[in-house]
């Protein structure tokens, strides 16, 4: 055996971010054994059984020596089982079954079944960024895996159905032609409409108003109302009528889905924002993310560049629901572990939705109702001061009456997305110099000063408001913005009276009627 040494490449993730780690193995003349060191963890520890287990089945078995596996750099957590193709190969190439030269600029990422398959892993796509970022030129993945690695520019991507495959590919055809990958897997035809169209919704012109706002500026939205009027179809339908991802904002969606192992089936990127709805009785770590072992993103990041609708919000845990207002400010979630502190992207457009109490029938004069008054106030202290002050309209969404079964379709998503993306330009054309996107990543003192600032006769409605403590600053400042995406979709240069008096109204009228 004239080779001792062996080395290939994988990655380690934290969070989003990879690091390429440098896979070495080497093999001793002493008593046979099989170690991994550089902090695996128990699914990264087991790789010994399960990689002389596959060696054996595709007719390469492993010698009865010493073996040690070291992942560098070894201060780093290595966790999953995605490392195991990667050691298998620096195993066979120290043991002169492969050549380590071919293997050593490669990237080899998935897991080995006893028989010999390769089998998918999550993360693929982060982990293909990151070597992309590191300059690598080929990857080797899962069949499984193929469509999302195939989503990264700049990689040559190669698929393993077994170690046998990829041995051979080695040994005999020197690693340079392209191993073959399966075809790509066409879309649905029905994923397009999963959220049906805006003019599905009867009547409610105030909340299609409202909704059609939200979309202009990015703004957070609250809609209150009893139950059966439509607030979830319009919380749905937002997401028909906000402008597709950019690449860069669909590679991090996707890089997300692949880390909570949601199946991304076709090899081009869907530009369609997210839209997660989670139960009311998700945990704290369902949401923000968390997990024992390892830290996966909560529905907040699965909502990154999307919404996140909370139906029925006050039955959500007050924890819950209080976890939610450092992302709102930041855009992002940190995660702190003993070992690591995890950050993953939260940037999403929050939508709630609550009746006026628990029982669903205090509307109007409320004669119905059956709750007490401490069930009430229960009820109505989920949504907190500080929380609900961070979300920008706030609007009431009542039943629908009979006289609007007469009433013509209201517009389609189409019509409506079309003076959206006519707004966003706008929005873009006024602020991209400045680094901001939308009217609601505008810092409230930028609104507050020249330039920007609207004279007293404008902001006399929100300056009374201040000052009668009607409004936080925070939400005098929220409702500047509005006012700007109100103007923007009106096709109007600055705010006019109006335009503040009418975002006054959204963002007032839906918390004084809960």
């Amino acid at each position: 055996m004239s080779a001792k040494l062996g080395r290939t490449l994988c990655v380690a993730l934290s969070g989003l971010d990879g690091r390429i780690v440098d896979v070495e193995a080497h093999i001793s003349s002493q008593l046979p054994n099989f170690s991994v060191t550089g902090l695996p963890d128990k699914a990264c520890g087991q790789a010994p059984d399960r990689v002389r287990s596959a060696a054996a089945t595709s007719g390469h078995p492993l010698p009865p020596q010493r073996i040690t596996v070291n992942l560098s750099p070894a201060s780093i957590p290595k966790q999953g089982t995605g490392f195991d193709i990667a050691i298998a190969l620096a195993v066979l190439a120290a043991a002169g079954v492969v050549d380590a030269r071919r293997i050593a600029q490669v990237v080899h990422l998935g897991e080995l079944g006893l028989d010999g398959r390769v089998r998918g892993v999550r993360g693929i796509l982060p982990a293909v960024l990151a070597a992309a970022r590191a300059g690598v030129a080929h990857v080797v993945v899962p069949p499984e895996n193929v469509a999302e690695a195939q989503l990264v520019d700049g990689v040559t991507v190669h698929c393993a159905p077994t170690l046998a495959t990829l041995v051979h590919w080695y040994a005999v055809r020197g690693g340079v032609d392209p191993l073959p990958v399966p075809g790509p897997v066409e879309a649905d035809g029905e994923e397009v409409h999963r959220h049906g169209d805006l003019a599905d919704v009867l009547g409610q012109p105030e909340a299609r108003l409202a909704v059609e706002i939200a979309a202009v500026g990015e703004h957070h939205l609250l809609m209150n109302g009893p139950p059966g009027v439509g607030k979830t179809m319009l919380a749905e339908r937002l997401v028909t009528i906000l402008p597709p991802l950019s690449r860069e904002q669909a590679l991090q969606t996707h890089a997300i889905r692949s880390l909570t192992g949601d199946e991304i089936r076709a090899s081009e990127l869907d530009l369609t924002p997210p839209f997660v709805a989670p139960h009311h009785s998700a945990s704290m770590a369902s949401i923000t993310g968390g997990g024992s072992g390892v830290v996966l993103p909560g529905a907040i990041s699965r909502a990154h560049c999307g919404v996140l609708f909370l139906d029925e919000a006050g039955e959500f845990k007050t924890s819950v629901l209080q976890q939610l207002r450092q992302p709102l400010e930041s855009g992002e979630v940190t995660i702190a572990r003993a070992k690591q502190l995890v950050r993953y992207p939260a940037r999403f457009q929050l939508v709630l939705a609550t009746n006026p109490c628990p029982c669903g029938r205090g509307w109007g004069k409320g004669i119905d109702c059956v709750c007490s008054a401490v069930e009430l106030r229960s009820y109505q202290a989920k949504l907190s001061g500080p929380l609900i002050d961070r979300v920008d309209i706030q609007v009431v969404v009542p039943p629908v009456s009979r006289a609007a079964f007469g009433d013509d379709d209201g517009e389609s998503s189409a019509t409506v997305l079309e003076r959206v993306m006519e707004a966003r330009g706008v929005q873009q054309e006024r602020w991209s110099r400045h680094g901001w996107a939308t009217n609601a990543r505008v810092p409230g003192h930028a609104l507050r000063r020249a330039p920007w600032r609207l004279p007293g006769q404008v902001t006399a409605s929100i300056d009374r408001g201040l000052d009668l403590g009607q409004l936080t600053l925070r939400g005098y400042d929220r409702t500047l913005r509005l006012a700007w995406s109100a103007a923007d979709l009106f096709g109007r240069v600055s705010p006019t009276a109006e335009d503040v008096g009418l975002a006054f109204t959204l963002r007032s009228q839906g918390r004084a009627a809960a």
